[in-house]
């Protein structure tokens, strides 16, 4: 039985523009700077991407970086069919569309090994911009999004160690789970959930489940495997956005983990995952807002705008266009534009 999806009305798109505003000022850098470096960014991905929607560099033929693209613009505002990178936006849809694969109801195709970081991406982007879109490229959501769904919740019941049960990890039908694609997934499903899709309460509650086990209880970081300490630092602010999103908001391990957080993000420039650290890192401190955020966030501003290229990208790791969208979606997590990451709106209330 095919599963429906409510997808959002289009009036939903006038909002985004309506409600964006310029973030509070941080720093040496005003409000117009942090925008003309947002700006920045997204005129290079608009100028590189290719007349399909791919993109140049490792993994832009995937559809995993279209997406991401389509959510740095939308992140800003920008919305599918505007006049302003209207047909950019078009374009990443069209290309993640045409990736995937009706058959095996996959995304992933294109890069069997990490197949399952491109299907969840790809799967979150179309979620969060359904509604928005021409009745021609919705319908053809309407068609994608429940099998992709289903998709992704099959692997999660995957049979598994105690250890990996309710996590993902590379395709779907492996038995172990990591931290890194198993956020992914669960960001995906919750945006499903949000627009009405048929997600089950007790998949997200066993995702978070999975995401608590991943916890060095130490120092309170969270890690890409449990028992061990891999990429703390560039997934400990993945952790307190996973469980933040998903209404446990000032847990207590949330809170211990960005006390780690505060202690080390100054070493994510030399991180080799940096851009993909930055990206969590802001969004899991904006969810718990305060002094942690405000000061994190003015140093991301500092230390990131002075890296930012001449062409508007950041040429970190091997992929500029994909180093480039996950920072600006780090640099507008005020603007509050995606729905995926709307937070507790009494946070930092006076």
């Amino acid at each position: 039985m095919k599963h429906a999806i409510r997808f959002r009305t289009l009036a939903a798109a006038a909002l985004l523009l309506a409600a964006a505003a310029a973030a509070p000022a941080q720093g040496v850098y005003s409000d117009e700077e942090i925008d003309e470096s947002i700006e920045a960014g997204l005129a290079y991905l608009s100028s590189v991407q290719r007349p399909d929607g791919s993109f140049p560099g490792k993994y832009g033929e995937t559809g995993a970086i279209s997406a991401l693209a389509g959510m740095a613009f939308l992140a800003k505002g920008y919305t599918p069919g505007g006049e302003k990178y209207g047909d950019a936006i078009d374009r990443c849809i069209d290309f993640v569309v045409s990736v995937y694969d009706p058959p095996s109801k996959y995304f992933g195709k294109r890069l069997e090994g990490s197949g399952m970081y491109v299907h969840s991406i790809c799967t979150l982007f179309l979620s969060e911009i359904s509604g928005m879109v021409d009745p021609e490229r919705q319908a053809k959501f309407d068609e994608i999004l429940p099998d992709a769904v289903r998709l992704l919740l099959d692997a999660q019941n995957v049979r598994k160690g105690e250890r990996d049960a309710g996590g993902w990890r590379y395709r779907p039908l492996s038995n172990d789970s990591d931290m890194s694609c198993s956020g992914w997934c669960l960001m995906a499903l919750r945006s499903a959930s949000l627009n009405g899709g048929q997600v089950p309460k007790e998949s997200i509650e066993k995702a978070v489940e999975y995401v608590r086990k991943q916890r060095n209880p130490g120092e309170g970081s969270f890690v890409y495997q449990g028992g061990g300490n891999g990429s703390a630092r560039t997934l400990t602010g993945a952790g307190i956005l996973y469980l933040e999103l998903c209404g446990r908001h000032n847990d207590e391990m949330s809170l211990k983990a960005a006390r780690y957080l505060m202690r080390v993000y100054k070493e994510l420039p030399a991180d080799g995952n940096r851009s993909y650290g930055m990206y969590y890192a802001a969004q899991g401190l904006f969810q718990l807002g305060g002094e942690n955020w405000k000061v994190f966030s003015d140093w991301m501003y500092r230390t990131w705008i002075p890296r930012q290229k001449s062409d508007g990208s950041w040429s970190e790791e091997e992929s500029p266009a994909y180093a480039t969208s996950l920072l600006v979606l780090a640099f507008t997590v005020p603007y509050r534009q995606l729905p995926i990451y709307q937070r507790d709106e009494t946070v930092d209330e006076d």
